[in-house]
């Protein structure tokens, strides 16, 4: 209980892209530094989905907040997708 269901520790190479995403709260607004991490190909075969977890870029560990496997029109994994916070 408590651990995920799938884990991987990988060391991979990527296409980091940071932004800057305003977030309106009740008192001020909020800054906060995102980014897309985009890697070729299939980073994890034998996981259905890719969620959760961190991601270290540039020597930062950064929380995983959404991933993407991005497919080709033969179901085929192109490549994937984790946007991070």
């Amino acid at each position: 209980m408590g651990e995920p269901k799938y884990k991987a520790d990988l060391d991979l190479k990527c296409n980091f892209q940071d932004r800057a995403k305003t977030i309106l709260t009740a008192e001020k607004k909020l800054v906060q530094i995102t980014g897309t991490a985009m890697f070729p190909g299939d980073i994890a075969p034998d996981f259905p989905t890719l969620s959760g977890g961190t991601v270290t870029i540039f020597g930062e560990e950064r929380r995983i907040e959404q991933g993407t496997k991005n497919r080709n029109p033969d179901g085929t994994v192109n490549f994937c997708t984790l946007e991070v916070i």
